[in-house]
């Protein structure tokens, strides 16, 4: 009875052991792929068909481009090629959008004049509302006006379903789901649009860890100051191309190191508040097909651009009316807005940034388009978002200042890595309907942006490197 009871126990085990080898994901996925193998027998025998030159076109290109040994080095060289030409196509129209408002400021003010307006009404309605919101036309227009189109572009070819396929792998491994590739990539845009985009995913914890983690891809309210510091300071020493060059390799490693935060923070939350198993993620990548040129770039500048432009606007002219005020409103022989600036200060040279910069976020929440207006608009201390001509001028007020290659270096590193701005963070809470993961959404970016900028620049000075 003994040695009975004792082969009972141990079947029991054995069962038990087979049980938790069930659950595995890696057995899983031995069953599917065991499943559309026999799916694909029984097609082979009992079908009859005959491939077309698109498929076995579409075959030699998926082996390219989902090749695990070429797929990842040709995404990063797709990046930099919509990098590189949105930061070269996007400099002329951006100088002539501002020379032209800067020609139609003179004419406003020339009418405030006419009319006897009090200063203060000219000051908030010119040099706050009317400057604020045409810097971010300036800024943000022309990079969306080529960002947009380019990966509209790529999606109509049929490349961007590849690239989820090549990230898939990645994203199980850190406990997330293949599609946060996709709702990734639309973050590129605009994070608030991405928020919403995570619908696709059906698990809900999957969906959370997309959410929380979709901030750390630039949004388009970041590639502005992204590209301008990066040329200013990154690539400071070359000129032409090269200068271009530089440029778009310092913003996708940028992008890249984004990338791997979003890895690092999907698996310490699948492995802590956000526990589970991935689920399985089945890609149906469609045929190539030749874009429509000409209707997908013109839906892509209208519609996309117009629509982020214009909520971007909405929130700028109301900041730059704020920024004015507070610039203004003096206690004593200090403006409001200078004492915030004194007060940040110690604890932003720690991060190797500045008071201003770290105002300047504060104050940027609702929009990051106007973090660098409100920046400028401090360091020229006129109380107004002063226009510069050329980006000369521009690294000229920053040196001023005291910029080092540091400085821009961790301000780039905070803007991608800070909080989301307050439509994302309004979207996550309508998403969620829950304060306690809005609030997760905002500490989390907020603890990692302090502390990279922290240990960079403790870093870079122990080193003697500045």
């Amino acid at each position: 009875m003994e040695r009975s009871g004792e082969h009972e126990r141990q079947s029991f085990r054995e069962l038990l052991d087979q049980a938790n080898d069930l659950s595995t994901s890696s057995l899983r996925d031995e069953v599917v792929q065991s499943l559309y193998q026999t799916s694909q027998q029984i097609c082979q025998k009992t079908v009859r068909f005959t491939k077309s030159k698109e498929d076995k076109k579409t075959e030699r290109l998926d082996a390219i481009f989902t090749s695990p040994i070429w797929g990842f080095p040709i995404m990063l060289a797709m990046l930099g090629l919509i990098f590189y030409l949105t930061i070269a196509g996007a400099n002329v129209p951006s100088s002539m959008l501002a020379s032209f408002f800067t020609w139609l400021e003179d004419y406003i003010s020339m009418a405030f004049t006419a009319l006897n307006s009090p200063d203060w009404l000219h000051g908030v309605l010119v040099l706050g509302l009317y400057r604020g919101t045409t810097w971010v036309i300036s800024v943000m227009l022309p990079p969306m006006a080529i960002f947009f189109p380019t990966f509209a572009l790529l999606e109509s070819y049929g490349y961007l379903p590849r690239v989820a396929f090549n990230m898939d792998r990645l994203f199980k491994k850190v406990g997330a789901h293949g599609k946060q590739s996709l709702t990734m990539a639309m973050g590129f845009g605009c994070n608030a649009a991405a928020v919403l985009s995570t619908r696709i995913i059906e698990s809900p914890r999957e969906r959370m860890l997309a959410i929380l983690t979709n901030n750390f891809v630039p949004c388009n309210g970041r590639w502005g100051t992204l590209i301008v510091l990066a040329s200013l300071f990154m690539a400071a020493g070359f000129t032409g191309g090269m200068q271009t060059l530089i440029s778009s390799g310092v913003i996708v490693g940028i992008v890249i190191f984004g990338i791997f935060v979003t890895f690092v923070v999907s698996w310490v939350l699948s492995k802590t508040m956000l526990k589970g198993v991935p689920t399985h993620y089945t890609l149906e990548l469609p045929p190539y097909r030749r874009p429509k040129f000409f209707d997908t770039v013109v839906r892509s500048s209208l519609n996309k651009s117009y629509a982020v432009l214009m909520r971007a606007i909405k929130i700028a002219a109301p900041a730059g009316v704020l920024t004015w005020v507070f610039a203004n409103i003096y206690i004593g022989d200090t403006s409001i807005f200078m004492y915030g600036v004194n007060f940040l200060d110690p604890f932003a040279q720690s991060l190797g940034l500045d008071g201003y910069i770290l105002l300047a976020f504060i104050l940027g929440l609702p929009a990051n388009e106007v973090v660098l207006p409100i920046l400028l608009m401090g360091y020229l201390s006129t109380g107004s978002m002063l226009e510069v001509d050329n980006l000369a001028d521009l690294k000229n007020i920053f040196l001023d200042q005291g910029w080092t290659w540091l400085t821009a270096l961790n301000m780039m590193l905070f803007s991608l890595l800070h909080y989301p701005c307050g439509t994302t963070l309004i979207n996550i809470y309508k998403e969620t309907k829950s304060y306690k993961w809005t609030f997760v959404a905002f500490i989390i970016p907020t603890v990692i942006a302090l502390g990279v900028t922290f240990a960079v620049a403790q870093l870079v000075r122990g080193m003697g490197w500045v």
